[in-house]
């Protein structure tokens, strides 16, 4: 097999300044010259109208962005005429990819499958204590103190058997129910783009929005943030779930009515996970921080720590792809940006 000529673009780096040691450590610094040409020191765009960033984006072939990058509009594209690529070694482009670029026909890749893959992981471990009760064992156990017949105390929890119902087959929907594919457990998807055959190959059930509220003891969002998925969950779609039911949210808050979530939670009726709120973050005197039959997180389902440098590998990884003239693994396509995160 023929492997294609390397040939090291001339790369520049865009983002928060500050992230820089976040994304790109020792290894992966080293590894990014090896397939590019980036500029001694690392220097870092943050703000595209600067002399000096005018001036590098003047030679620049690709741009390797992350958090904080700032839009890559017609004013920039102007000023980069050599501009092939933008690699994102993150999730989402769409607030950093405008339409001119795709008019020029630059190529787009992200990081967002690397990025799916710890949010899935929080997913599959909160369902799993979900239905084992552990909020309430831990505040019942905390209160007694003492050694007591729990089995008999907590006849309803317990993973055999129950329903989980994802919203959205999404990329990080599918990697949940592949995770979840091990355990005794029946998973129904909500998803209007999914097929009933994609569905059976899956090994998932495919069901209104409204079924699935009504029969999961956990429902957990995967859909994108959308002008028509704002308050996907409103009041009454969590009237719909069951007594006890527990609602995941890692996608975005504004899925969730959450003035109707919190009524529902002060009930005691309802159990929640929330790593992202609408607004986010929550005013101080939320009562989402203090109930006690919610996990609130601070948006860290997703990509933090040593996790990010999965995304930095992804991003470099492509960034040689496209040195050896090779397609992106995991391209950005336009047409498929309206109905992705």
């Amino acid at each position: 097999m023929t492997v294609s000529r390397l040939h090291r673009p001339r790369t520049a780096l865009a983002m928060d300044p500050g992230l820089l040691p976040r994304i790109l450590g020792p290894d992966q610094l080293r590894r990014l010259h090896d397939v590019a040409e980036v500029a001694p020191g690392n220097p870092v765009l943050n703000d595209f109208s600067t002399a000096a960033a005018r001036a590098a984006l003047a030679e620049t072939e690709v741009l390797f962005t992350f958090w904080g990058c700032p839009p890559v509009d017609a004013e920039v594209l102007a000023a980069a005429p050599r501009l092939r690529a933008i690699v994102h070694a993150a999730g989402s482009v769409k607030y950093l990819v405008s339409e001119a670029c795709w008019q020029r026909g630059v190529v787009v890749s992200s990081a967002a499958w690397a990025n799916a893959l710890p949010v899935a992981e929080y997913t599959v471990a909160s369902v799993l204590m979900s239905n084992k009760g552990v909020l309430r064992a831990r505040d019942d156990f905390r209160r007694l103190r003492h050694r007591s017949d729990w089995h008999h105390r907590y006849p309803e929890v317990g993973n055999y058997r129950r329903t989980v119902g994802l919203i959205g087959a999404s990329r990080i929907g599918r990697r949940v129910i592949e995770l979840l594919r091990p355990y005794d457990l029946e998973l129904l998807v909500s998803d209007p783009y999914l097929g009933e055959d994609e569905a059976r190959a899956l090994g998932v059930r495919k069901v209104g929005l409204d079924e699935l509220c009504a029969a999961s003891d956990v429902v957990s969002i995967h859909a994108p943030a959308l002008p028509e998925t704002r308050h996907l969950i409103d009041r009454s779609r969590l009237a719909l779930m069951r007594d006890g039911a527990t609602l995941i949210n890692t996608a975005r808050g504004s899925l969730v009515d959450t003035e109707a979530l919190i009524a529902e939670l002060a009930s005691g009726r309802l159990n929640a996970v929330i790593d992202v709120t609408d607004p986010e973050v929550l005013p101080a005197d939320s009562p989402l921080y203090e109930l006690p039959n919610v996990v609130l997180t601070p948006h860290i389902a997703g990509s933090v720590g040593g996790e990010l440098h999965r995304m930095a590998d992804s991003a470099i990884a492509e960034v040689a792809r496209f040195g050896r003239d090779l397609p992106f693994a995991h391209p950005v396509l336009r047409e498929e940006l309206d109905r992705t995160a």
